[in-house]
């Protein structure tokens, strides 16, 4: 890292580094990687980034897939946040998700570079449905968290507050967060990594909403939600297949990034089927 901050970012890691739920394919995804790829170049006006995360990708495809190219790229920022798609199918070993994870964190610290991760809050308090893994979610995270501490890597602790299991902050397949929610990810690991201008006002609740939501409107919700996103999740579980099949990181090259002001428009390049150069 120079005098004026960091010179190369890397973010590796599944859906949620790609940053589905803010953005979408066609105009491209921003998510919170990028926001805070951003927040970094607003200090730091030669940053280049690259985002080697991929859908689907559980945390020994990770290690598989992007470790090696991240150490060649050599980082002095890196983010590494893998897992949850373990934990979301039966049988998960979660010594073995850990120690993926772990690996990556001990390869790129030994290479000189600062590491930051993030806990993933209990998704049971988002749905309902998905309460009987919520204990495998805290699980993993009390693994990683020792891990890090092992390998001096920053803990963004997400996780520990109510704001982060708010709805609103989450898009509506519930896995995912929405633009909001990716934006407070980006200021809470800005906050571990101690950049300027970062706070904790990411952590403060929303704006109380208004209640009385029958128990027949939230059932149907429940319902079709399970039928929107649910059912063909599992549908692709019993074929084999990923929704990652056949994708390629939306970023895989180091490239410039332009310092944003605002959340309003993204100002990293993510290419897209329609926009491969991002051009």
């Amino acid at each position: 890292m120079s005098s004026s901050g960091y010179l190369r970012y890397v973010a590796l890691g599944d859906s949620h580094t790609e940053g589905l739920g803010d953005g979408d394919d066609v105009r491209g995804l921003r998510g919170w990687a990028d926001r805070l790829a951003e927040q970094v170049a607003r200090h730091s006006p030669g940053l280049l980034y690259a985002n080697l995360a991929v859908r689907g990708r559980k945390a020994g495809q990770v290690r598989a897939e992007q470790l090696a190219p991240a150490l060649a790229m050599r980082p002095d920022l890196a983010t590494v946040v893998a897992g949850v798609n373990d934990v979301l199918r039966p049988g998960c070993d979660l010594d073995e998700v850990a120690a993926h994870v772990e690996a990556m964190f001990a390869a790129l610290t030994a290479q000189g570079a600062t590491v930051a991760t993030l806990m993933v809050p209990d998704v049971g308090r988002i749905t309902p449905l998905a309460r009987p893994i919520g204990h495998r979610v805290l699980a993993l995270n009390a693994r990683i968290r020792e891990a890090a501490d092992r390998h001096g890597v920053v803990v963004a602790e997400t996780a520990a507050h109510a704001a982060a299991t708010d709805p609103r902050l989450w898009s509506s397949d519930r896995l995912h967060a929405g633009p909001l929610g990716h934006a407070r990810i980006a200021a809470a690991v800005a906050q571990a990594l101690g950049l300027p201008d970062s706070d904790d006002t990411w952590t403060l609740p929303l704006p109380a909403e208004r209640t009385g939501i029958s128990g027949w409107r939230t059932v149907g919700a429940e319902l079709r939600w399970a039928g929107t996103f649910l059912g063909p999740w599992v549908g692709r579980r019993l074929r084999g297949r990923s929704s990652g099949d056949g994708r390629q990181a939306k970023r895989p090259a180091l490239l410039p990034v332009a310092a944003s002001a605002g959340d309003t428009s993204p100002s990293v390049c993510s290419a897209t089927p329609e926009r491969p150069d991002c051009s």
